[in-house]
């Protein structure tokens, strides 16, 4: 008669079973001390995988192949079907109408490097991001364009309400000049992405954004205001790191802040 196996083995006789037993090779630890660890059978190795990129091109001008997926998971939406810019002269008027009065002798799509420009342009929405995108960049832009909409505002005039009340009721002091004018709604009505936009459209960024839509055919009702914003920020912001703080503050109030009718 065959003797039933214990249900539970303790401690002290788990500890002897193991020193009795044979030591097994562990080929794959979670913290290898060795080097190189030994290959499995039947996996190719690194040299064997094709390379990460058609032709050696950078990532912001072609998706690396191994982050694209072999087939499509959803059908095809049932909408016009989406193109994105990719001709980079179209690129370059766009910084010469942005950027040109401030570069004097130079073009404005000389004050950039390549990669800068095209990353200022591209949303994170465009090819899931693997292109890389501009949000980094729009969030500096963004603290500048507040700081120079602060300052815009401290040297506009006080608004009229005040000279209605009695002068022994209101304290004038030449320091609180212009500070009644600064509050988050005002600011927030200064920098709305919708006139951000339409500063985009007037320099053309309509046309050369990176972006894709959930709708092709509505491209408002997709987002398409908040992502011209965003690539007005992004400039400002590749500016900002790429020739300092004071240019970068020149692009805000003369490119962005003036045509908005704040001086």
């Amino acid at each position: 008669m065959k003797t039933p196996s214990p249900s539970f083995v303790c401690a002290s006789c788990a500890r002897s079973l193991r020193q009795q037993l044979p030591k097994q090779t562990t080929f794959a630890r979670a913290f290898a001390s060795e080097t190189t660890t030994p290959r499995t059978r039947g996996l190719p190795s690194a040299a064997d995988l094709p390379p990460h990129r058609d032709n050696d091109q950078p990532r912001w001008k072609s998706t690396p192949p191994a982050m694209k997926m072999p087939v499509r998971l959803r059908p095809e939406p049932s909408q016009p079907v989406w193109v994105v810019n990719r001709d980079e002269e179209k690129v370059n008027a766009v910084f010469d109408a942005f950027l040109g009065p401030l570069a004097g002798k130079q073009k404005g799509r000389e004050l950039l490097d390549e990669e800068t420009k095209w990353l200022t342009l591209t949303h994170k929405s465009f090819e899931h991001g693997r292109q890389g995108f501009n949000a980094r960049l729009s969030f500096l832009g963004r603290r500048i364009l507040t700081l120079q909409t602060s300052l815009a505002l401290l040297r506009a005039p006080s608004p009229p309400n005040l000279s209605s009340l009695p002068a022994n009721e209101v304290f004038y002091h030449p320091s609180l000049t212009g500070l009644e004018n600064i509050s988050p709604v005002t600011k927030d009505q200064v920098l709305d992405k919708k006139r951000l936009a339409n500063i985009a459209r007037q320099y053309g960024m309509e046309k050369v954004v990176r972006w894709k839509p959930a709708r092709s055919d509505k491209l408002v009702e997709s987002g398409q205001e908040a992502v011209l914003a965003q690539a007005v920020y992004a400039v400002v912001g590749a500016v900002a790191l790429r020739l300092g703080g004071d240019v970068a503050g020149r692009v805000a109030r003369e490119r962005v802040l003036e045509p908005l009718g704040l001086k």
